[in-house]
């Protein structure tokens, strides 16, 4: 992938596996329930920030839920 990377061409990876993600990609976008909801540079992409938007919903349900 590194030498496609090289030779301009673009490619599309999907994983959970933030490591990996962190160290092979220059652009990061983050999809949740089928919708983009967030895009990070590798620079400023850290797994708290990619994590912090993945899961934000389920965060939002389980607080509903605990306030109801």
């Amino acid at each position: 992938m590194g030498e496609l990377a090289r030779q301009g061409v673009g490619i599309l990876m999907i994983s959970s596996e933030l490591p990996e993600i962190l160290a092979m990609s220059d652009r990061i976008l983050v999809m949740r329930a089928g919708r983009i909801v967030g895009e990070f540079a590798r620079a400023e992409a850290t797994q708290e920030k990619i994590l912090a938007l993945a899961l934000a919903e389920a965060a939002t349900v389980a607080a509903g839920e605990a306030g109801a």
